[in-house]
């Protein structure tokens, strides 16, 4: 059974009605090679073509009964083409078919998922250019670090997706490859040339050794590649997340009228499809091992693969096209809270300044040990309760012989974060 919240067009990729009619476009491409070299008739292709059609619904009858798919869907075409079928599916072997039908299936599902990509990264783009100079707190180990901007938090993830996005037509490219071989791959019973015109006609590169299947190395990197857009979906994700809790309340999904957060507390709002994603990234990484462990197979072929892909291909691209759509759609209507950002920013009474300090009282001519002892000594202060950060040094007689009040002005001031935020943040919008 389909996911509820599978996007049609992307499963419609997997229906057994695309797959058979992408099988039947490999049978007929390599029947017209065949009739140029003579093999079958000539007017046999275009006699072929005008027949060729197949009933699902039969084919599944068939297998019941002879425990085949290609045979069976071999049959059924049979019963539609008449006498002609003879000249389909000569010297090759199931696998040919198979193979070079997924490959156009994954080449399908790809672009659906560079779409996706694509709109993840028109959000974020206008985003992180929007807030730019939006001045928030940097973590780290979740704690207050230093004072960085909100677009340059997003234009991370942008540089992330855009990188994903590059993986992406890397992967399909990889995945992209025809094998009309025969058994064991060696050619024995079809000529090369028709592999040539086949891989040609559908858009695709001869494999350059097939042995009876499609090298699985090949399709290992493209379910990685879907393991690792699930790991930045989850990274978004999980940011989202922890600046919706009400502690931080720096941005939170939209809530819509109407919408209701919990059945027992009325005033709850949760960043629940945030939430959801991080779940959907564990299915996403979850084809990642089975891919990898597919390319160990016996000798020229065997078929302990087949089983793992029928599940993991359909399902791993039906739930990362819909968690890209999601993501990007949290991405647009993210509400953010710059006033918030500040004062998060200033709840810690000034530490973030911690490190200008230390760099002022070394340059001043303080040993940089000295100067960590006497700027943590008095952020530890900070930490108790015990005052603000800067009135503490301003009281402090070892800054007081070091520094001027002029000069610490200067430490305590936000503008020095800023200062190139604005451009790295375009330097990674414009790298597209």
């Amino acid at each position: 059974m389909i996911p509820r919240f599978t996007r049609k067009e992307m499963a419609d990729i997997w229906e057994p009605e695309n797959r058979f009619r992408l099988w039947l476009e490999v049978e007929i491409a390599a029947c017209e090679a065949q009739a140029q070299l003579g093999v079958i008739p000539k007017d046999a292709p275009a006699k072929i073509r005008k027949k060729a059609n197949f009933n699902v619904a039969r084919i599944d009858e068939i297998e019941r009964e002879v425990k085949h798919d290609v045979i069976a869907f071999l049959t059924s075409v049979a019963e539609f083409v008449g006498k002609e079928s003879r000249f389909i599916h000569v010297g090759m072997t199931s696998s040919d078919v198979i193979d070079t039908a997924f490959a156009l299936q994954l080449g399908q599902a790809s672009d659906l998922i560079i779409a996706g990509l694509d709109k993840v990264l028109v959000a974020l783009k206008r985003r992180a250019a929007e807030h730019k100079n939006t001045l928030c707190i940097g973590r780290s180990h979740g704690i207050h670090a230093e004072p960085t901007s909100f677009g340059l938090k997003l234009a991370g993830h942008y540089a992330a997706f855009l990188r994903c996005k590059h993986r992406m037509i890397a992967a399909k490219a990889e995945v992209s490859t025809c094998a009309i071989s025969g058994a064991v791959g060696t050619f024995a019973t079809i000529d090369p040339r028709v592999e040539t015109y086949v891989a040609k006609k559908l858009g695709l590169k001869a494999e350059s050794v097939s042995t009876q299947v499609i090298p699985r190395d090949r399709h290992a990197v493209f379910f990685s590649t879907l393991g690792v857009i699930g790991a930045c979906v989850e990274n978004l994700a999980t940011e989202i997340r922890h600046l919706q809790r009400t502690e931080v309340r720096e941005a939170e999904e939209f809530f819509s009228p109407g919408q209701k957060g919990s059945s027992a507390m009325p005033h709850k709002r949760n960043p629940v499809l945030s939430e959801n994603l991080t779940g959907l990234a564990r299915l996403m990484r979850s084809s990642v091992t089975p891919a990898l462990e597919n390319v160990a197979l016996w000798h020229e072929r065997d078929i302990s693969h087949s089983s793992v892909e029928r599940v993991i291909a359909p399902d791993t691209t039906i739930v990362t096209d819909f968690a890209l759509h999601r993501l990007a759609g949290i991405i647009d209507k993210l509400l953010i809270y710059p006033d918030r950002m500040m004062q998060n920013l200033e709840s810690m009474k000034g530490l973030v300044f911690s490190q200008a300090m230390l760099l002022a009282l070394a340059d001043s001519g303080m040993s940089r040990e000295d100067a960590y002892r006497v700027v943590q000594g008095n952020a530890m202060q900070v930490w108790e309760g015990k005052g603000d950060f800067k009135s503490l040094l301003v009281a402090d007689p070892a800054v007081k012989k070091a520094l001027k009040p002029a000069d610490l002005d200067k430490v305590f001031n936000y503008a020095r974060y800023t200062k190139h935020t604005g451009k790295i943040v375009d330097r990674a919008l414009k790298a597209a």
